[in-house]
């Protein structure tokens, strides 16, 4: 092949793509990205024709075979080896046409469009038969909407070359993930850091407070001890000294001995919210252990609300119908986190509902039956708790369940947002982005063996009762178990 003559091919066919040439790879690169070779011959020329093109350029896997209606396949450069390496196979096929070359070597090629992202293309690649893995692959390139179609659209791509950018698209997705990981690491070691704060602040709290709720008993005592002692001494002094007169009147005493009382029972009053906030807040703030432990639900559901009432305001009602339940064996502080979530998302959709009805109220619009039906009604979240039936697919469960449904009258959610909220508990969503609810449902099915569901109103197929926006629906067994369902 040394009396080929180089000057007989254009400088285009010179050119060699190379790995080198293309800008780094992301997740979503695409086949056009990568080192696509365009030789081409027609099947009329003879096979020292592809001799020479595979001269030329070392790293040519193969060249692309056209006729008159078209691209009809390629000839690799392992191929064309392979058939000259044969007995008189220099003499047979270099001096015949190619269509001669191309009639032995029949093969089906792998064709894929341009835009084919490199790990879906390398995936189907290693799907190909063993003897087909070293045959480079068909790239059809992409036309334009109006562009005429071209006889020659056909490119080659090296199984190598495709095979490299896989892995190295791998190893940045590895990467990624990695880093996630370390981020997420990293939060959770803040948000225990933070638990662990908060929880020695609430137990700063408790300890002066202990303090002042115990003497406030003998406070409350020694107080009305006085007022006897007062009582008595006006009983045996009908006409008190004039100082002592006087000094009954700048103090009130009248008054003083009917207000000592309710202030009394007002700091008594108060002292007990601070403790009860103090504990929810070390409730939530609680590390669970490594096994799940019983819990009252109910208790553990007022403290997120008492947590919560600050942005819940007097606007906001929130009605409970709580059946009887019996402790349920649980992560606690995991569960909180979820039940904050849920009321988190249930009260961002009722502040706007409780502004718009606001300012009908103080425009004193005349709004019409039923046509603003989500404005005017007033905001209100419902939890509801009872016992319930196993899931359809633990028909056969002999085990109790529980149910708690924590249900907003808001709008209730729109088409994107169901679809979104839906895809964000696939497994490859949570890996790019894990949302509130989607760490709930986590929680709710991996850690717990339940279930959880999400309603709304604006679904034909989910339909919801009556004045209700969007439910959330929690069902757990009496039992912890651990591990998708």
């Amino acid at each position: 092949m040394a009396d080929l003559d180089p000057a007989a091919f254009s400088e285009a066919d010179l050119s060699i793509p190379t790995m080198e040439d293309i800008p780094a790879l992301g997740i979503n690169s695409t086949l056009a990205e990568l080192p696509l070779h365009g030789v081409s011959l027609d099947l009329d020329h003879p096979g020292t024709d592809a001799a020479h093109q595979f001269e030329l350029d070392p790293q040519l896997p193969g060249i692309i075979l056209y006729d008159q209606q078209g691209c009809i396949g390629f000839i690799s450069r392992q191929r064309f080896l392979d058939y000259l390496l044969r007995p008189k196979g220099i003499d047979l096929f270099l001096s015949q046409p190619l269509r001669v070359l191309q009639s032995y070597a029949r093969l089906k090629p792998l064709v894929l469009a341009q835009n084919t992202p490199i790990l879906v293309a390398a995936q189907l690649a290693l799907r190909r038969p063993i003897e087909y893995q070293g045959e480079p692959i068909l790239v059809r390139q992409s036309r334009r909407h109006g562009q005429r179609p071209v006889l020659k659209d056909h490119l080659l791509l090296s199984p190598q070359d495709l095979n490299l950018a896989h892995w190295q698209i791998r190893g940045i997705e590895t990467q990624i993930r990695h880093e996630r990981a370390q981020a997420q690491m990293l939060q959770s070691e803040k948000m225990a850091a933070l638990g662990r704060l908060v929880d020695g602040v609430a137990h700063e709290i408790l300890d002066p407070l202990g303090f002042i709720w115990g003497n406030l008993a003998h406070v409350s005592s020694y107080c009305n001890q006085l007022m006897e002692v007062i009582t008595a001494y006006e009983g045996a002094l009908p006409e008190p000294p004039v100082e002592v007169l006087d000094l009954r009147e700048d103090i009130e005493l009248d008054y003083l001995q009917t207000d000592l009382p309710h202030t009394i029972s007002s700091i008594q009053g108060g002292a007990e919210r601070l403790k009860q906030l103090a504990l929810s807040l070390q409730n939530f703030c609680h590390i669970d252990e490594v096994y799940p432990k019983p819990a009252d639900l109910h208790e553990l559901l007022d403290s997120i609300v008492l947590l919560l009432k600050s942005r819940l305001t007097t606007r906001i009602e929130v009605v409970r119908d709580y059946a009887p339940l019996p402790p349920v064996t649980c992560f606690a502080g995991q569960l909180g986190q979820v039940f904050m979530n849920i009321f988190i998302n249930c009260v961002d959709a009722l502040l706007e509902q409780t502004v718009r009805r606001d300012i009908s109220a103080d425009l004193g619009e005349a709004i019409q039956k039923g046509h603003f039906f989500e404005v005017m009604e007033t905001p209100k979240i419902t939890i509801t708790t009872c016992m319930c039936v196993p899931p359809k697919e633990n028909h056969q469960d002999s085990q109790r369940w529980i149910s708690i449904t924590i249900a907003d009258n808001g709008p209730g959610l729109s088409s994107e947002a169901q679809a979104q909220v839906l895809k964000s508990f696939s497994v490859e969503q949570r890996l790019e982005k894990e949302t509130n609810l989607a760490m709930s449902y986590r929680i709710i099915t991996a850690k717990h063996g339940g279930r959880f569901y999400v309603r709304s109103r604006s679904f034909s197929s989910h339909e919801t009762n009556p004045g209700i926006g969007t439910e959330f629906e929690i069902r757990l067994p009496l039992y912890a178990r651990s591990g998708e369902p």
